[in-house]
């Protein structure tokens, strides 16, 4: 079991235990951490000088269609009704098993390339057990930890016979991936379900989904809407009544939702994602980061679609903090309230959004999220000197509000190096044959789709 030994400039934690050090050290022994401390005294097989940089750990990134990495861009002008139109209604229908493969090992080398070292992959566009197998090919040649979250199609405007909101997940898909190949919780990848629910499937879809992730042990989530627009109004007052909602169930935006709302799902003990950049961008509701936490729930964050905005959890967590930050000082004022003396949203706890709370939403935190001894080695080393960084006085200040994916130096997933010296270790050859394929495969949806990007150059 090869040893390592990182001698870091700061060292970040986020584990309350041991804490953040300057001049720390974090001893890995195979694919977990063995120590962390100051002077540790260790011999390892190999040493890193990380005196120059903020060791912390990996991002997570809780809710990502990364099936969607090959229409980066599209949509940075579209509004809701467009997505549906343009991507479920036409684009999606065209994707082929390998076009899935490609879109998730692109998608995911991206995000461990600005730092991200766990992917919950939000998989909604299969409609086929190869469709499914290719998805997860990707994630693990990638070298991510990754959950997919195997999700189904809804080509709204096309359906025939049945529509998509009164359509149980499918079990044979399910059931095959985890008595097979997704078997193991302890895997680097894992299984999850990505469901209607109630604001998208009918009531009884939404029992049977979630009957059939509790019996395979899995955790399921689902995407709200407006409340105007639920299949089921009131649906997750109706799920916690009937005991379907719980810790198990992960709800991603949440914009519509008011005070009620959110305590029926903290009182539950269901998470909440949220997306910010893309709820800022065209949801009609606030982002619910701010109210979930005032009513004590621990958010999670995630980039969701990168047709609209940047892939970057960096990016994210920043915009995150701020939009809460605002929020807070604005409601203070509005209650009539003096001017508040303290910042109300600390740096250290959007942080916990981008690291141990996604994977408190996914049950990983006892794996990751914290450089504690015992867990994974999933580790991410950030360039404290250069231009945009230096110089660093508080290494928590500096990740979170001056950081972004180009600091990013070294990123150690289940104890293997995935990125060093500024470089994935993919191996250049590999990645430009594979950098091709994406630009081929989104080339040809399109045409396919006959879409075309309305202002690109002729």
């Amino acid at each position: 079991m090869k040893s390592t030994l990182i001698k870091c400039g700061w060292l970040v934690t986020l584990d309350p235990d041991i804490g953040d050090l300057k001049g720390g050290e974090l001893l890995i022994a195979g694919n977990a951490i063995k120590a962390a401390g100051r002077s540790l005294n260790a011999t390892a097989d190999e040493t890193i000088d990380a005196s120059d940089k903020i060791v912390m750990p990996g991002l997570v990134n809780a809710h990502m269609h990364t099936w969607e990495t090959a229409l980066r861009g599209i949509a940075v002008e579209w509004m809701s009704a467009d997505y549906f139109k343009n991507v479920h209604s036409n684009l999606a229908t065209r994707y082929k098993p390998e076009d899935n493969y490609i879109a998730n090992l692109m998608g995911a080398l991206a995000q461990i390339d600005a730092g991200c070292t766990t992917l919950v992959d939000w998989c909604h566009n299969i409609t086929s057990i190869e469709h499914a197998e290719r998805a997860v090919d990707g994630l693990i040649d990638s070298g991510i930890r990754a959950v997919f979250a195997h999700g189904t199609a809804k080509p709204i405007g096309l359906e025939t016979g049945t529509p998509f909101t009164h359509v149980p997940h499918p079990r044979e898909r399910v059931e095959a991936l985890r008595k097979g190949r997704l078997a193991s919780d302890d895997a680097r990848v894992t299984l999850a379900m990505a469901i209607l629910g109630p604001d998208w499937g009918a009531w009884e879809v939404v029992e049977h989904d979630i009957r059939m992730a509790r019996e395979f042990g899995l955790v399921s989530s689902s995407h709200t809407r407006r409340r105007e627009d639920c299949v089921v109004p009131d649906g997750y007052a109706k799920m916690a009544k009937a005991g379907l909602l719980g810790p198990d169930h992960n709800l991603v935006h949440g914009t519509s939702y008011d005070t009620a709302d959110l305590r029926v799902v903290v009182d539950n003990g269901a998470t909440l994602t949220s997306t910010v950049l893309v709820e800022l961008h065209h949801h009609i509701g606030d982002a619910m980061v701010a109210a979930y936490r005032e009513q004590g729930g621990a958010p999670s964050l995630g980039i969701d679609v990168e047709l609209y905005c940047s892939g970057q959890m960096f990016r994210e967590m920043q915009a995150a903090l701020l939009f809460a930050r605002g929020k807070e000082v604005r409601n203070n004022a509005l209650r009539g309230n003096s001017p508040l003396k303290t910042n109300p949203v600390r740096s250290r706890e959007a942080l916990e959004w981008a690291t141990i709370n996604g994977a408190k939403a996914f049950k990983l935190d006892g794996k990751i999220g914290t450089l504690t001894p015992g867990k994974k080695a999933d580790i991410v080393m950030l360039n404290a000197d250069d231009v945009n960084m230096a110089p660093v006085y508080d290494p928590v200040y500096s990740i979170v509000e001056i950081a972004g994916a180009g600091n990013v130096d070294t990123v150690i997933i289940d104890g293997v190096i995935r990125k060093r010296n500024g470089k994935l270790t993919f191996g250049e050859a590999e990645y430009r044959r594979r950098l091709n394929e994406l630009k081929e495969s989104g080339a040809r949806i399109m045409r396919d789709g006959n879409y075309k990007v309305a202002s690109a150059p002729h």
